[in-house]
C-alpha cells in the first residue's frame, strides 16, 4: 500500500508566516541600506506579490522567473511565488539576451518578474526565443503598480513537501548550467541539519553574503537560514567589492560573512585590510570553489576571523560537507554534516578505504529529483537515494574529507594523477599571486600538460620563469606549470566561477612552446 499523499508546510509558511504567528513579526527581517523591514512587513510585501501574481493569471505550479537585484522586492516576489503555488527558477539579471532567450526554452517558465532596468534584455531575449515567459516589470510600470495596490493578506497555498518548490542551475565550471528541480523537503532539511544544528544559527544574527541571492548557496545562507531562526539579513544591490563590503560590515555589524574563495583574496590583498573591523563577527563561510590553505591562514591571520570551508551542490541544494565553528583542519572540507551519509567510492561504487581518491556519493532528504529534460544525466547522477557527482574526494579515519577536485579536471600528467588544486595552492604561496587556475591541455604528442593562468599583483618580465621555479623548489617536477600566463581577468561561469572551459580554449597552442 502507498503512503497517502499527505499536505506538508510550504516554504512560504515554515521560512516566513511562522515567524510571525511566534511573535516575531517586530524583528527586523532585512536591512536595506538605511531601511528596517520587520517580517510583518515582509510577510505583507509577500502577500502584495502572490495577490497580484494571481491576479494577473498565474496558477499553482506554475513556473516563475525572478530576475531582480537584492533587495525586498526579491524576497516579496520569492515568498509570494511560493505562497501562491508557484516554483521559483532564479536567474542572474545580468544575463545577456542569448543565454536568456535559451532559458526560457530551456525552462519554459511562463512568467518572469524582471527589474525595469533589465526589460530591454528580457524584450530582446523574447524575440530570440521560441517559448517566452510573460515578463511582469517592476518599477513604473502596470504590474508594478498592480503589487503596490495589490492586498496585503497573504493566504498561503498548502503543498506537499515533496512538490517542486525551486529549480536551482548546477554551476560546474563549463557554463553550460542544468536545471535541478529541488522540492520543499530539502529546503527544510539542511536548514534544520545544517543551517541550525550544525552552525548554530540564532535570533540575534545577522548575516551578509558576497554571492547574489539567485546563487542557491546564498538563497540558503543569507535568507532561509537567518528566516527560519527569526534573525537578520542585509541586502544590498551594488556589485560586491572590498570596499563595498567593508562599509557595510562597518555600518550593520553582522555576525556571519558568507563569502567565496575570490573574493576571500580580494578582501586579504585590500590596502586597507589590515584596518578593517570585522570583530562582529562569529565566522565566515566560504564555498563554491575550493579555498587554497594559504589563502584560509591570511584570512585568519588578518582578520582574525574563523573561515569555515565547506561543499554543497545544487543537486543537494546546499553544503552537506562542513568545518564547523570551533572544528577547523585547514586544507578540508571538514566533515559530513550529520544527517547526510557521505561516501568514498570508486567507478563501480564500491566504498574505498580511508585515505584513497573517489568519487563523492552522498544521500539524505535534500536530494533533489532530476534534471530536467535530461534523462540520461538523471540516470548517471540520481542513483536511489544516493546522488553521485564529479567532486573527487578523499577521507581520512577521522572522517576530515579533503577536495580532489572534479574528475573531469582532474590531470594524468607523466602517468600519474594530478588534482590541480595542489598547484594552484603551490602557486597562491607567491606574494606576486593574486588569484590562479590551473588546467590540463594536450600538447602535439597527445601528452596532457598543466598550464596556470594567474592575475598578478604585479607582473615583471620574468614572472612566468619565477612562478615556474617556484613550484619546482616546492613539488616534484611532472606536477609543475608548463606555461604561466597571465591574464587581467579570469572569464567567469554564470554563478561568477571561474570558467575553466573557457581556460581550456585559451591555453590550447600553449603547450607548443611547453618543454
Amino acid at each position: 500500500m502507498p503512503e497517502p499523499a499527505r499536505i506538508d508546510s510550504n516554504l512560504a509558511d515554515w521560512f516566513l508566516d511562522a515567524r510571525v504567528r511566534e511573535g516575531k513579526g517586530e524583528r527586523v527581517a532585512l536591512h536595506w541600506g538605511e531601511e528596517r523591514l520587520t517580517y510583518a512587513e515582509v510577510r505583507a510585501l509577500a502577500g502584495r506579490f502572490a495577490n497580484a501574481l494571481k491576479g494577473a493569471g498565474m496558477r499553482p505550479e506554475e513556473r516563475v522567473m525572478i530576475a531582480l537585484p537584492d533587495g525586498p522586492s526579491w524576497v516579496g516576489a520569492f515568498f509570494g511565488i511560493l505562497a501562491a503555488g508557484g516554483v521559483v527558477i532564479m536567474v542572474n539579471p545580468a544575463l545577456e539576451p542569448s543565454n536568456l532567450a535559451a532559458l526560457f526554452d530551456y525552462t519554459g517558465a511562463r512568467w518572469a518578474l524582471v527589474d525595469e532596468a533589465v526589460e530591454p534584455l528580457f524584450t530582446e531575449a523574447r524575440q530570440l526565443a521560441q517559448r517566452a515567459p510573460e515578463t511582469l516589470a517592476l518599477g513604473g510600470g502596470t504590474f508594478g503598480a498592480a503589487v503596490a495596490a495589490a492586498a496585503e493578506e497573504l493566504a498561503i497555498l498548502p503543498v506537499h513537501l515533496d512538490d517542486p518548490a525551486i529549480w536551482l542551475f548546477s554551476g560546474g565550471t563549463t557554463g553550460l548550467p542544468k536545471a535541478v528541480v529541488q522540492t520543499h523537503r530539502s529546503f527544510v532539511n539542511t536548514t534544520r541539519l545544517y543551517a541550525q544544528d550544525f552552525l548554530g544559527y540564532r535570533e540575534d544574527d545577522v548575516t551578509l553574503s558576497v554571492p547574489k541571492l539567485f546563487f542557491g548557496y546564498a538563497t540558503g545562507s543569507n535568507l532561509l537560514f537567518p528566516f527560519s531562526v527569526g534573525a537578520s539579513t542585509v541586502l544590498f544591490p551594488e556589485k560586491p567589492t572590498p570596499d563595498v563590503l567593508f562599509e557595510l560590515v562597518r555600518r550593520h555589524r553582522p555576525t556571519i560573512l558568507v563569502n567565496v574563495p575570490t573574493m576571500v583574496n580580494q578582501m586579504v590583498g585590500h590596502p586597507e585590510a589590515t584596518g578593517a573591523d570585522l570583530s562582529s563577527l562569529r565566522f565566515a563561510t566560504s564555498a563554491g570553489e575550493a579555498l587554497p590553505v594559504p589563502l584560509y591562514h591570511r584570512w585568519k591571520e588578518t582578520f582574525g576571523v574563523e573561515l569555515l570551508d565547506g561543499l554543497g551542490t545544487a543537486e543537494m541544494w546546499h553544503i552537506f560537507v562542513s568545518n564547523r565553528p570551533g572544528e577547523v583542519r585547514p586544507g578540508t572540507l571538514g566533515k559530513a554534516v550529520p544527517g547526510f551519509d557521505v561516501r568514498v567510492r570508486d567507478d563501480e561504487g564500491r566504498d574505498l578505504p580511508d585515505g584513497e581518491v573517489g568519487r563523492l556519493w552522498v544521500a539524505g532528504d535534500s536530494r533533489a529529483v532530476c534534471y530536467w529534460r535530461n534523462m540520461g544525466r538523471t540516470r548517471e547522477a540520481f542513483r536511489g537515494e544516493w546522488f553521485v557527482g564529479g567532486d573527487l574526494v578523499s577521507r581520512d579515519a577521522e572522517g576530515w574529507i579533503t577536495y580532489c577536485g572534479r574528475g573531469d579536471d582532474v590531470l594524468k600528467v607523466a602517468g600519474k594523477w594530478l588534482a590541480p588544486q595542489e598547484v594552484e595552492s603551490c602557486l597562491m604561496r607567491h606574494p606576486a599571486v593574486a588569484e590562479c587556475a590551473v588546467v590540463g591541455v594536450e600538447n602535439e604528442d597527445g601528452l596532457t600538460k598543466p598550464i596556470a593562468f594567474v592575475v598578478a599583483r604585479e607582473a615583471p618580465p620574468e614572472l612566468e620563469e619565477t612562478l615556474k621555479r617556484h613550484c619546482l623548489d616546492s613539488m616534484a617536477p611532472y606536477k609543475h606549470p608548463r606555461r604561466v600566463l597571465v591574464l587581467d581577468d579570469f572569464p567567469r561561469t554564470h554563478l561568477g566561477k571561474i570558467d575553466r572551459g573557457a581556460l581550456r580554449r585559451l591555453a590550447v597552442g600553449a603547450t607548443e612552446t611547453a618543454p
